[in-house]
């Protein structure tokens, strides 16, 4: 290989580098109209491994913040198939240090988008949960687009079944029972609460509730969306629905609109404790949850922070470095005593 006037010559073959990169140039133009458009009108899978790898970043590193914060003498029961069949149905218990159990049992729904997170990205939050007394069953389901709605809400369904056949193998009280979730896991932990206590809603999904109403003694819920309507047309709300739905226009699904729990709430709802931040864009959600569970008659307690300055992001009660995440744990655990 030589250099030669204007470009590179090798074995014999002149190679005008100007405009190799010129088409090299048009090539990378070309490639990024073909996956915008793609992404657009195709398929979400482009859109949805960009915030894949976003939110997977930022959930490690929330994850590693919380190092400073783990009590000491937490134990894990981990890799539990709830769902021999499907290799997505494993889940962890965390439980607490030997002679601090209150008998309560949180099970956390991890969010994520629904097209992002797994159960290891709250595990160090299930152990500070579990230094307050609470044994922790930490859930995995199967994401979106690679499962698409209601897969998430049935495996979790089939999860609480699981931990109510086998509570005495896993030294649960299957009586005491409280469901949360942070973001995606919150809706769907709030619509599996509403399947539980709501039979006609449940026959509306599809599927019958695996524990009784009376097993169920709460709800804990971080800056879910629980309303299709405020949703919103963003990128990011378009490609999460449309992988979540299977359809572009998630609309065209009557049956994905029953996700919209806020609408299909019942009197029996268990007693709920739902937060948000006052910079969250899905604060409008939280707060219309509440209103349609305060108008039947359902006991809430609420933590938001109208405010406060900076505003306060989604996710906001993961940082423990901060004080309104302290507070969240505070309230949250004051909650979960309260109603377990």
């Amino acid at each position: 290989m030589a250099l030669a006037h204007g470009g590179w010559m090798v074995r014999g073959v002149r190679f005008d580098m100007a405009r190799l990169a010129g088409k090299l140039a048009a090539c990378i133009a070309l490639l990024s109209v073909a996956l915008a458009t793609a992404a657009y009108f195709v398929t979400p899978w482009p859109s949805v491994l960009v915030i894949r790898a976003i939110f997977d970043r930022g959930a490690a590193e929330a994850s590693a913040k919380l190092e400073k914060h783990l009590p000491s003498g937490i134990s894990v029961d981990g890799e539990i198939h709830y769902n021999p069949s499907d290799p997505d149905a494993v889940l962890d218990i965390v439980r607490p240090p030997a002679g601090t159990a209150t008998g309560t049992t949180i099970v956390w729904v991890h969010g994520g988008g629904f097209i992002s997170g797994r159960r290891a990205d709250v595990e160090n939050y299930a152990r500070v949960l579990a230094g307050e007394g609470f044994t922790l069953v930490n859930v995995d389901y199967t994401i979106a687009p690679e499962a698409t709605y209601p897969t998430p809400v049935q495996q979790v369904n089939e999860a609480l079944g699981f931990l109510s056949r086998e509570a005495d193998r896993l030294g649960i009280d299957p009586d005491r029972l409280i469901i949360a979730g942070d973001s995606a896991g919150a809706q769907i932990a709030a619509q599996v609460a509403n399947l539980v206590t709501a039979p006609g809603y449940a026959r509306q999904v599809g599927f019958a509730a695996k524990i009784k109403p009376e097993q169920l003694c709460g709800t804990i819920l971080f800056c879910g969306p629980y309303d299709l309507d405020l949703m919103g047309q963003s990128w990011f709300m378009r490609t999460t629905t449309w992988a979540y739905s299977g359809r572009r226009n998630h609309r065209e699904d009557p049956s994905f609109q029953l996700m919209s729990v806020a609408k299909y709430v019942t009197s029996a709802f268990p007693p709920s404790f739902i937060s948000a931040g006052n910079g969250d864009p899905l604060l409008p959600h939280s707060a219309a949850l509440e209103d349609a569970l305060r108008s039947r008659g359902v006991t809430v307690d609420t933590l938001y922070f109208p405010m406060h300055e900076p505003p306060l992001g989604h996710e906001y009660q993961f940082d423990l470095d901060a004080e309104p995440g302290r507070d969240a744990l505070r309230q949250m655990v004051a909650f979960a005593r309260r109603v377990g």
